[in-house]
């Protein structure tokens, strides 16, 4: 049995709770508790460049950039934030580390690290130092942006928890009085949500974060894109049957969900065209804060739950990933680790987490303790997206072919021309097959 996403073990024994009071010394030198202070110097007459993508909560931005003038009124360094959306900033990073000009500090997505490792700043020393200072980072952290083992080539910065966001009562009006733990259920589920007339629906375009589901689809039954070795084995019994399933799922879905990209399920959700779909807080929140007496009512009615659980027997979830990256032509390579250890500091953090309303999920176990995931019982269920995150490279490791892989969309792609029968499930697996053995190359 698969274990990945049982596994706790953390980087560093001496962590501090992330609830302790902490230092406040200087950025580059701060107090820590029975722990040698990590020493930078940032460069004198230092400027960052900072692009990262746009939010979904606008408590994220507003709380980061909160965060970003304490750095500068502390520093004296001048940081200028872009913010793109996150198709926008993964050609442009690739850009800018192929060019050796651009931003000095990326935010990106899931497995961009590997697909420039040599292009970026070795960050170890920064990575170690959080680690052990609050907690440990979880495995998923550890095998996007150490992929060798040793070396950190990023900091990670967390996940957006792509839970099951329903509508409670839609769920009891089909007959269930929670939503279901197992696929079979699912199932059930969903057929009784359709013949209600209140359909689920999930991302099957080229989506970045929603799209990730199609992981979990292949996953729970026992598929995978490649092996341990990385030889390709997508083109599989198991992935025959999940692709048998997806079929029988998405006659379930409202029309529409093969062009939807990361936006339209929340739309689709909070116009009430659809009852259940995968996505991160993002919608209840939304709703939440809206003016709108409806929408408010349609917060009062939005549950979280994790994933179904299928034939593999254990959690497959996939979310999508976030790094933070600085690159290596950066003028301002002090300064810029100085700003993403401050970033990261419980100070800036913790306040950073509760403004984007558990948005992102922690990649350090000490921040787990914190009370944004607790205060309101809605957002609990997405604490745990990064502990349980199985990286879209399953199980084979990370690295330029799992960047490129997932980039090009290969496993999204093969559902969605399955379940949707442009493709058989056969045709499907065997061009997936030859797009990923082009990356794979063992």
């Amino acid at each position: 049995m698969d274990n990945f996403n049982r596994r706790r073990f953390l980087e560093g024994t001496a962590g501090v709770a992330a609830t302790t009071a902490l230092g406040t010394g200087a950025i580059w030198a701060p107090a820590v508790h029975a722990q040698a202070a990590l020493t930078l110097k940032p460069e004198k007459g230092a400027k960052l460049r900072v692009l990262r993508w746009s939010r979904f909560v606008q408590g994220d931005i507003d709380a980061y950039m909160v965060n970003v003038k304490k750095f500068t009124d502390k520093t004296g360094i001048e940081v200028r934030v872009d913010n793109e959306g996150w198709e926008d900033v993964r050609p442009k990073a690739a850009v800018a580390a192929n060019t050796g000009a651009g931003p000095d500090i990326i935010l990106s997505t899931n497995d961009d690290a590997n697909l420039y490792p040599d292009k970026l700043l070795d960050v170890t020393d920064v990575a170690e130092y959080l680690g052990k200072k609050y907690g440990g980072w979880y495995p998923a952290g550890q095998a996007f942006l150490k992929p060798d083992g040793k070396k950190w080539i990023g900091i990670p910065l967390g996940a957006a928890g792509a839970m099951m966001v329903y509508r409670e009562s839609h769920v009891k009006a089909a007959g269930f009085n929670e939503f279901p733990k197992d696929t079979d259920n699912f199932l059930k589920m969903m057929r009784a949500l359709k013949e209600k007339g209140t359909p689920g629906g999930f991302a099957l375009g080229n989506a970045t974060g929603d799209g990730l589901w199609c992981n979990w689809l292949v996953w729970t039954f026992g598929g995978k894109l490649v092996d341990q070795n990385n030889k390709v084995v997508i083109d599989s019994p198991e992935t025959m049957k999940a692709l048998e399933y997806g079929k029988e799922l998405y006659a379930t879905f409202v029309p529409g969900t093969l062009s939807w990209l990361d936006p339209n399920n929340n739309k689709a959700f909070l116009d009430g065209q659809i009852s259940v779909t995968n996505n991160g807080i993002s919608i209840y929140v939304a709703a939440k804060n809206s003016p709108d007496p409806k929408l408010q009512e349609i917060a009062k009615d939005i549950q979280h739950a994790v994933y179904p659980i299928g034939p593999a027997g254990v959690p497959t979830e996939s979310t999508i990933f976030f790094n933070q990256l600085i690159m290596k032509y950066t003028k301002y390579p002090q300064a810029a680790k100085a700003f993403l250890q401050f970033m990261m500091e419980q100070e800036q953090f913790g306040p950073w987490l509760t403004g984007a309303q558990a948005y992102i999920a922690t990649p350090l176990d000490g921040y787990a303790k914190l009370p944004v995931w607790t205060d309101d019982p809605k957002r609990t269920p997405y604490r745990d997206a990064v502990k349980n995150l199985r990286p879209a490279g399953y199980a084979g490791k990370l690295g330029y072919a799992s960047a490129g892989a997932a980039a090009d969309f290969i496993v999204i792609n093969m559902v969605a021309e399955a379940i949707s029968g442009s493709k058989t499930p056969k045709e499907a697996m065997e061009r997936a097959q030859k797009r990923a053995e082009r990356y794979y190359r063992v």
